[in-house]
């Protein structure tokens, strides 16, 4: 049976203001969707498209990733946030790590076949619980995939990464936000002040040999080769040991806007766009995710879509283990049509 549906969940605030924050930006985001807005009849129905054909859904395959979302709070307010994280918003509250030691137990009591655990936000460091959950997840054998902007709420703990990258080497990966290749857009995005503090969390993570990664984003106009190109050149300037040809090394992510009209993705693309519903992000990963408002974490279908739910898929990962319909603007616009994951 699926779960799918558009009804945030009670008690959230999905779209908090933007901080009033010094260093947030005031202008629109550099990467806006350029589109028509979506009509209200699509998206409203997880088994039908608003043209009556019948809507695509994913197994779960098997569970190879399962994300936490650590929190909601960010040291940064972006133009554009997709669940409006900033130093403000706690609508998706602080996760623990007897939380997360919980479902770590659930993965060990069951053999699931979890290879990396994902942390997310908000801005990981920020969560005070964040080091000792990370070391749970390695010390149990995992691969530990870290989203984080490299600014100072890491920094406050380079004496701990420097022990855990010592002991747990490659199995630890921390991918760093960096939207674009030059100051100007970057900070269009993010801020006053952030280009020059993630390229110094980004050099100090490379000098010290840890396993990292660069997430950007495709800006209007300039195409896949560009954007590698010029991340190549900023990489070698910098002496960042990245390769930007590398699609795991360089990630270039879509953009999203669930208020802007895309396709809706029947049953009959997968032949026409030559995909598979094990190609997408949720037939192989889950996220955990702790609400303002309710008593527990949940687990959440997808890393994108963390309010609505639709897309909640009970309190453990044995109740996650369904078919998720695609009956969301992201689950066509990243995932199907932009052929994006979030994982490694």
């Amino acid at each position: 049976m699926g779960r799918a549906g558009r009804t945030p969940a009670q008690g959230v605030q999905v779209n908090a203001p933007r901080s009033k924050s010094r260093n947030a930006p005031a202008g629109p985001s550099p990467f806006a969707v350029d589109a028509a807005s979506l009509p209200r009849a699509k998206f409203s129905d997880p088994e039908r498209t608003a043209k009556g054909e019948a809507r695509a859904k994913v197994p779960l395959t098997w569970l190879d990733t399962l994300w936490f979302n650590t929190g909601t709070l960010c040291n940064l307010a972006c133009a554009t946030c997709y669940i409006e994280s900033s130093p403000t918003n706690d609508a998706l509250l602080f996760i623990r790590a007897a939380d997360v030691a919980a479902y770590l137990d659930e993965i060990a009591a069951t053999c699931l076949p979890v290879r990396e655990i994902g942390f997310t936000g908000g801005e990981p460091f920020m969560n005070p619980d964040f080091i000792a959950m990370l070391t749970d997840a390695l010390g149990r054998g995992h691969e530990a995939l870290v989203l984080s902007n490299a600014m100072k709420p890491m920094r406050r703990y380079e004496t701990q990464l420097l022990a855990l990258l010592a002991r747990h080497g490659a199995r630890l990966t921390i991918r760093v936000s960096l939207d674009h290749h030059t100051s100007a857009v970057h900070e269009a995005e993010r801020g006053r002040g952030s280009w020059d503090a993630a390229l110094d969390g980004l050099r100090w993570l490379s000098a010290n040999g840890f396993a990292i990664a660069v997430a950007g984003r495709m800006l209007p106009g300039e195409g896949e080769a560009d954007e590698r190109a010029g991340y190549a050149e900023l990489f070698r300037s910098q002496g960042i040991g990245i390769d930007a040809a590398d699609p795991a090394q360089l990630v270039l992510f879509p953009e999203m806007d669930e208020a802007k009209d895309i396709a809706e993705i029947t049953t009959d693309c997968w032949q026409i766009l030559g995909k598979s519903p094990a190609d997408i992000m949720c037939a192989t990963s889950r996220m955990v995710v702790h609400r303002k408002g309710e008593p527990a974490p949940r687990v959440a279908a997808c890393t994108l879509i963390p309010y609505d739910h639709g897309f909640d898929m009970g309190a453990t990962l044995a109740d996650a283990a369904l078919e998720v319909s695609l009956n969301h603007p992201h689950c066509a616009r990243f995932c199907v049509l932009g052929g994006a994951s979030c994982s490694a």
